[in-house]
């Protein structure tokens, strides 16, 4: 499969080529940074494989519908409308969508959709935590993202209403069914997840640690190639490996 890797110079980007290099079954056709030429980078491609900004995303999509060429977006911090143009596009292109392409992570969000249905947000209090490198933009990341829209789904809350992003001063006691999220950043992490369910009595936390971007770039390339001959749609990683 020829496949194209856009944001050539940060850090996923070089990640993403490097796992490309490595799978037999793809070749890198082309890469696409700030300021080249989008379409000339697509012409050609089986697929496209995105972790840039959400700046690029409406670019992205016009260029991809007009050469019909499928994408990998892993791309986090877009906008509802975005989001909405990304489903719009999937009506047209096979699209793979998805906060993080780690099979670890993804057997994450499977456990986590599993325990809330099992624990439920009555007994227990739910609180989601993520750390990052400090050169991460958006807050809470995608995967945290994710993680709390299964919790939503799973408990009938609401991530608008529902979610405390950190607390701060006389907060009194602690409502029930609330959510809690907490984001930290320092250092080089690569990305740790914890959802946690505490009740009276007993705790249980399900953690996923990244140590290297390697993971997400390699799941990135098996969604690329497990898109050939897919219909148009919006898929996510959980479709890639089978979890649904």
């Amino acid at each position: 499969m020829k496949i194209t890797v856009t944001g050539r110079s940060g850090r996923m980007g070089q990640s993403v080529i490097a796992a490309i290099e490595a799978e037999p079954e793809a070749t890198l056709l082309s890469c696409h940074d700030k300021g080249d030429n989008l379409v000339n980078a697509l012409s050609g491609a089986e697929a496209v494989i995105d972790f840039t900004l959400p700046s690029l995303t409406s670019e992205l999509l016009d260029t991809a519908l007009e050469k019909e060429v499928p994408l990998v977006i892993g791309t986090t911090g877009h906008s509802d409308d975005q989001r909405a143009a990304i489903a719009k596009a999937a009506e047209s292109l096979p699209i793979v969508y998805a906060s993080n392409f780690s099979v670890g992570v993804n057997t994450l969000f499977w456990l986590t959709r599993h325990a809330a249905r099992i624990l439920g947000n009555e007994a227990f209090d739910i609180e989601v935590t993520e750390m990052h490198h400090r050169h991460k933009v958006d807050a809470p990341s995608g995967t945290a993202r994710t993680l709390l829209e299964i919790l939503n789904e799973e408990t009938g809350t609401s991530y608008q209403d529902d979610i405390d992003h950190g607390r701060f001063g006389e907060t009194g006691p602690r409502p029930q069914g609330r959510i809690g999220m907490h984001t930290l950043r320092g250092g080089d992490v690569v990305g740790d997840h914890t959802v946690m369910f505490a009740a009276e009595g007993e705790r249980v936390e399900l953690t996923h640690k990244a140590s290297s971007r390697m993971t997400f770039a390699s799941g990135s390339v098996r969604a690329a190639l497990w898109l050939k001959d897919k219909k148009a749609g919006l898929y996510d990683m959980q479709d890639v490996l089978g979890l649904k």
